[in-house]
């Protein structure tokens, strides 16, 4: 799907100087992979919002965990992940992997850095498969007839969108693109979803400190809209709530603290 040429070249358009998304979200992750303008434009949110790394934190934490209900509950071994991020601890090939070797995965995003690193989202099980995919959420057909060279559509596959739609300026188009990628994929199929809400005020003003970076501004909806991205679908208990709300695991307290400004939720297609 992608070639080494290619991600030469992207690789090579890369400004270090404009603060990147990725690049922010792996800071606050604590990684190595970031400049100098994601740290101060990290660190800026941060100052209007100190809990954001917890809200990074409890973000991957919550995509472990659909994963694995994905994988463990709803018997799924395909997945399209549409929105990846640089790699990081707990990717899904290597959730969905762990548990059923067999599983395929198609990573899917539109940024330079993350092509450049895509050779880490690709190293899997004998058994499995994964593959990256360049291209931009607002294609979504483009996105599902590639992904088709690796997962069988014609099977019950499980979408992500992790953090994805809030880049997307208009929420008719959102809902749109999460309609399309979900309408011709078979009964069983599930949609996993976490985005950030705008229920508070500081991490609303931080949201606003980060769009006006340079990085790609990121959109809070609210509680109402993000659960409308699942309309058509049952979703699966507890429904959409703050992520570390979303099936903690067994004696752990929730990470991050239960009311952090980011929902999360799994939802199924039963027609």
């Amino acid at each position: 799907m992608t070639g080494q040429n290619e991600a030469a070249s992207e690789a090579a358009s890369i400004d270090p100087t404009v603060p990147h998304s990725a690049r922010i979200f792996d800071f606050w992750l604590g990684g190595k992979d970031h400049f100098e303008a994601d740290r101060s434009a990290g660190e800026q949110v941060l100052a209007d919002f100190p809990a954001m790394t917890e809200v990074a934190r409890a973000s991957r934490g919550f995509v472990g965990r659909a994963v694995r209900h994905l994988v463990v509950e709803e018997g799924l071994r395909q997945f399209l992940d549409v929105g990846t991020g640089l790699p990081t601890a707990g990717n899904t090939h290597e959730v969905a992997q762990r548990l059923a070797p067999e599983a395929r995965i198609v990573y899917v995003d539109h940024d330079p850095l993350v092509l450049a690193h895509a050779g880490r989202l690709l190293t899997c099980s004998e058994e499995g498969a994964a593959a990256y995919l360049h291209a931009d959420a607002h294609d979504p057909d483009r996105i599902l007839a590639e992904a088709s060279a690796t997962l069988d559509l014609d099977e019950p596959v499980g979408v992500l969108l992790m953090g994805i739609l809030a880049h997307v300026e208009r929420y008719t188009e959102a809902r749109a693109i999460v309609h399309r990628l979900m309408q011709d994929l078979p009964v069983g199929s599930c949609l996993a979803i976490r985005d950030g809400t705008d229920t508070d005020e500081a991490y609303s003003a931080a949201m606003r400190r980060y769009s006006e970076s340079g990085a790609l501004p990121y959109r809070l909806r609210s509680p109402e809209e993000i659960t409308r991205f699942f309309a058509g679908l049952e979703l699966v208990e507890p429904g959409v709530v703050p992520v570390p709300q979303w099936r903690p695991s067994p004696g752990e307290p929730p990470a991050g603290g239960a009311d952090l400004p980011v929902l999360g939720g799994v939802a199924r297609k039963l027609w």
